[in-house]
Protein backbone atom coordinates (compact mmCIF):
# COMPACT_ATOMS: atom_id res chain seq x y z
CA UNK A 1 0.00 0.00 0.00
CA UNK A 2 1.24 3.47 -0.85
CA UNK A 3 1.85 5.71 2.15
CA UNK A 4 -0.34 8.81 2.17
CA UNK A 5 1.31 12.02 1.00
CA UNK A 6 1.54 14.83 3.50
CA UNK A 7 -0.19 18.14 2.84
CA UNK A 8 3.13 19.62 1.75
CA UNK A 9 3.87 16.74 -0.64
CA UNK A 10 0.38 17.01 -2.11
CA UNK A 11 0.79 20.77 -2.61
CA UNK A 12 4.04 20.18 -4.52
CA UNK A 13 2.43 17.48 -6.67
CA UNK A 14 -0.62 19.67 -7.28
CA UNK A 15 1.62 22.48 -8.64
CA UNK A 16 3.51 19.98 -10.79
CA UNK A 17 0.28 18.59 -12.24
CA UNK A 18 -0.86 22.15 -13.05
CA UNK A 19 2.43 22.73 -14.90
CA UNK A 20 2.42 19.39 -16.70
CA UNK A 21 -1.18 19.78 -17.85
CA UNK A 22 -0.40 23.30 -19.05
CA UNK A 23 2.51 21.96 -21.09
CA UNK A 24 0.40 19.14 -22.55
CA UNK A 25 -2.29 21.66 -23.47
CA UNK A 26 0.25 23.91 -25.19
CA UNK A 27 1.80 21.03 -27.16
CA UNK A 28 -1.25 19.05 -28.31
CA UNK A 29 -3.80 20.55 -30.69
CA UNK A 30 -6.50 18.03 -29.81
CA UNK A 31 -6.56 19.28 -26.18
CA UNK A 32 -9.14 22.06 -26.19
CA UNK A 33 -9.35 22.84 -22.46
CA UNK A 34 -7.61 22.18 -19.17
CA UNK A 35 -9.25 23.54 -16.06
CA UNK A 36 -9.56 23.09 -12.31
CA UNK A 37 -12.70 22.22 -10.40
CA UNK A 38 -14.13 25.23 -8.54
CA UNK A 39 -14.94 23.15 -5.45
CA UNK A 40 -12.58 22.23 -2.63
CA UNK A 41 -11.42 18.97 -4.21
CA UNK A 42 -8.12 18.89 -6.05
CA UNK A 43 -9.66 18.08 -9.43
CA UNK A 44 -8.81 18.91 -13.01
CA UNK A 45 -10.51 18.20 -16.27
CA UNK A 46 -8.88 17.81 -19.65
CA UNK A 47 -11.17 18.12 -22.66
CA UNK A 48 -9.92 16.59 -25.91
CA UNK A 49 -11.35 16.79 -29.42
CA UNK A 50 -11.92 13.38 -30.97
CA UNK A 51 -12.78 11.85 -34.31
CA UNK A 52 -15.35 9.17 -33.43
CA UNK A 53 -16.60 10.91 -30.30
CA UNK A 54 -16.70 14.69 -30.62
CA UNK A 55 -15.10 15.29 -27.21
CA UNK A 56 -13.61 13.22 -24.43
CA UNK A 57 -13.28 14.84 -21.02
CA UNK A 58 -10.98 13.21 -18.49
CA UNK A 59 -11.37 14.11 -14.81
CA UNK A 60 -8.29 13.79 -12.61
CA UNK A 61 -8.75 13.76 -8.82
CA UNK A 62 -5.77 13.95 -6.48
CA UNK A 63 -6.05 12.12 -3.17
CA UNK A 64 -3.56 11.36 -0.42
CA UNK A 65 -2.65 7.98 -1.95
CA UNK A 66 -3.84 8.00 -5.56
CA UNK A 67 -4.56 10.09 -8.59
CA UNK A 68 -7.91 8.86 -9.89
CA UNK A 69 -9.00 9.41 -13.46
CA UNK A 70 -12.22 8.82 -15.33
CA UNK A 71 -14.09 9.69 -18.46
CA UNK A 72 -17.72 9.32 -19.46
CA UNK A 73 -17.94 7.03 -22.49
CA UNK A 74 -21.65 6.71 -23.25
CA UNK A 75 -25.14 6.77 -21.72
CA UNK A 76 -26.86 3.63 -20.47
CA UNK A 77 -27.70 1.36 -23.38
CA UNK A 78 -31.29 1.23 -24.59
CA UNK A 79 -30.96 -2.33 -25.86
CA UNK A 80 -28.54 -5.26 -26.18
CA UNK A 81 -27.41 -4.80 -22.58
CA UNK A 82 -25.83 -8.24 -22.21
CA UNK A 83 -23.99 -7.92 -25.53
CA UNK A 84 -22.64 -4.49 -24.62
CA UNK A 85 -21.55 -5.56 -21.12
CA UNK A 86 -19.82 -8.62 -22.56
CA UNK A 87 -18.08 -6.34 -25.07
CA UNK A 88 -16.73 -3.99 -22.38
CA UNK A 89 -15.73 -6.85 -20.07
CA UNK A 90 -13.70 -8.37 -22.91
CA UNK A 91 -12.10 -4.98 -23.52
CA UNK A 92 -11.26 -4.75 -19.79
CA UNK A 93 -9.20 -7.91 -20.17
CA UNK A 94 -6.85 -6.10 -22.57
CA UNK A 95 -6.65 -2.76 -20.75
CA UNK A 96 -3.74 -1.75 -18.54
CA UNK A 97 -4.29 0.94 -15.90
CA UNK A 98 -7.98 1.53 -16.67
CA UNK A 99 -11.26 -0.36 -16.74
CA UNK A 100 -14.79 0.13 -18.00
CA UNK A 101 -17.44 0.45 -15.33
CA UNK A 102 -21.09 1.28 -14.87
CA UNK A 103 -21.64 4.61 -13.16
CA UNK A 104 -24.32 7.15 -12.46
CA UNK A 105 -27.62 6.40 -14.23
CA UNK A 106 -26.03 3.20 -15.61
CA UNK A 107 -23.78 5.17 -17.95
CA UNK A 108 -20.52 3.58 -19.10
CA UNK A 109 -17.29 5.11 -17.78
CA UNK A 110 -13.61 4.35 -18.22
CA UNK A 111 -11.72 4.69 -14.90
CA UNK A 112 -8.42 4.02 -13.23
CA UNK A 113 -5.96 5.25 -10.65
CA UNK A 114 -2.25 5.46 -10.07
CA UNK A 115 -0.35 5.77 -6.77
CA UNK A 116 0.68 9.37 -6.11
CA UNK A 117 4.35 8.42 -5.87
CA UNK A 118 4.23 7.32 -9.52
CA UNK A 119 2.62 10.49 -10.89
CA UNK A 120 4.90 12.37 -13.25
CA UNK A 121 4.66 14.05 -16.65
CA UNK A 122 5.03 10.75 -18.54
CA UNK A 123 2.39 9.03 -16.42
CA UNK A 124 -0.10 11.87 -17.00
CA UNK A 125 0.57 11.67 -20.73
CA UNK A 126 0.08 7.89 -20.64
CA UNK A 127 -3.18 8.18 -18.68
CA UNK A 128 -4.65 10.80 -21.00
CA UNK A 129 -3.44 8.93 -24.07
CA UNK A 130 -4.85 5.60 -22.88
CA UNK A 131 -8.29 6.98 -22.06
CA UNK A 132 -8.44 9.03 -25.26
CA UNK A 133 -7.34 6.10 -27.45
CA UNK A 134 -9.74 3.64 -25.82
CA UNK A 135 -12.72 5.95 -26.22
CA UNK A 136 -11.81 6.62 -29.85
CA UNK A 137 -11.38 2.89 -30.55
CA UNK A 138 -14.56 1.69 -28.88
CA UNK A 139 -17.12 4.50 -28.92
CA UNK A 140 -18.76 3.88 -32.30
CA UNK A 141 -18.98 0.11 -31.80
CA UNK A 142 -20.40 0.47 -28.31
CA UNK A 143 -23.01 3.01 -29.42
CA UNK A 144 -24.01 0.73 -32.31
CA UNK A 145 -24.53 -2.15 -29.85
CA UNK A 146 -26.37 -0.21 -27.16
CA UNK A 147 -28.52 1.81 -29.57
CA UNK A 148 -28.77 -0.62 -32.49
CA UNK A 149 -32.32 0.25 -33.55
CA UNK A 150 -31.29 3.88 -34.12
CA UNK A 151 -28.80 2.68 -36.72
CA UNK A 152 -31.10 0.18 -38.47
CA UNK A 153 -32.50 1.26 -41.66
Amino acid sequence: MTDPFTGEQLAVLERQIDEWLGELDANHDHIVAVDRSPDDDVRWFVRMRGDDKDFTTVWLTLGQRTLRYETYVMPAPEENHAQLYEHVLRRNDRLVGAHFSIGVEDAIFLRGEVPVDRVDRNELDRVLGTLYAQVEQCFTGMIRIGFASRFAG
